[in-house]
């Protein structure tokens, strides 16, 4: 998420998860759940899924209560764009790696997206805002299919995340002050619980937070972005469920 600001706005303490967040204790968070199958991670059934009202329940983070210090009180409103691409072989999710030196998530994996600004018509606008400030994604690409619920933060955000199909052909130029990689991650391999890990840490004073964890290659996708992946897959599960 974007560290800019088109408004002045004091600086919050830094959040930093004093761990390393793949090495910790885990177990897979498969739960006997099935995959995604591939007929539904197609362009036209998720435009149906996500355009279909549903009663999936949403799987909220498993931290929220554990805000780092300084971070307390009402959260700061943001928006990601989870950008489904939508390649010969198959729909991959389009992620960030954020420059190891920004304030907030450095270093980390995630969606481009940020804070939602007063000049922000929609949450959806701030999606793609960010996502073009971030990467270059020109909107013309996109197309939004759908926001899910608000995902709440340990570092004070209640982020929005806008589901968007993105045809192919698009030239990126990411910020490099404040992304340090674009990548794509097959979308079945992320709807897919067997690749899902719950890990635990202990912290200093005694606590416990758990988190998702999908490490792919050499990237370890964590915290609220996998939280977010995991969302997007018990709403893509219940097209095939019995309901």
């Amino acid at each position: 998420m974007s560290d800019s600001s088109s408004s002045p706005r004091p600086r919050r303490p830094l959040a930093r998860p004093g761990f390393d967040p793949a090495t910790q204790p885990w177990v897979l968070a498969n739960e006997a759940l099935p995959a995604v199958p591939p007929r539904l991670l197609t362009p036209d059934s998720l435009r149906g899924t996500l355009s279909q009202p549903s009663t999936w329940t949403l799987e909220l983070s498993r931290d929220t209560d554990l805000r780092y210090p300084g971070r307390e009180g009402a959260p700061v409103p943001a928006a990601v764009l989870i950008p489904l691409v939508t390649r010969d072989n198959g729909v991959s999710i389009m992620l960030t790696q954020r420059a190891a030196h920004l304030h907030d998530h450095a270093g980390q994996i995630s969606f481009p997206g940020g804070r939602i600004e007063r000049s922000d018509s929609t949450p959806e606008a701030a999606a793609l805002r960010e996502a073009q400030e971030e990467t270059g994604l020109p909107a013309s690409y996109v197309e939004v299919l759908g926001s899910m619920p608000p995902y709440l933060t340990a570092t004070g955000f209640s982020i929005i995340p806008v589901v968007s199909l993105v045809r192919p052909g698009f030239d990126l130029a990411p910020d490099a002050f404040e992304v340090a990689e674009v990548f794509e991650v097959p979308l079945s391999f992320l709807m897919d619980p067997a690749n899902h890990r719950l890990y635990e840490a202990r912290l200093d004073d005694g606590r416990v937070r758990q988190y998702y964890g999908m490490p792919y290659g050499k990237h370890f996708i964590w915290g609220a972005t996998a939280g977010m992946l995991r969302n997007l897959y018990h709403l893509l599960r219940h097209g095939f469920e019995p309901r």
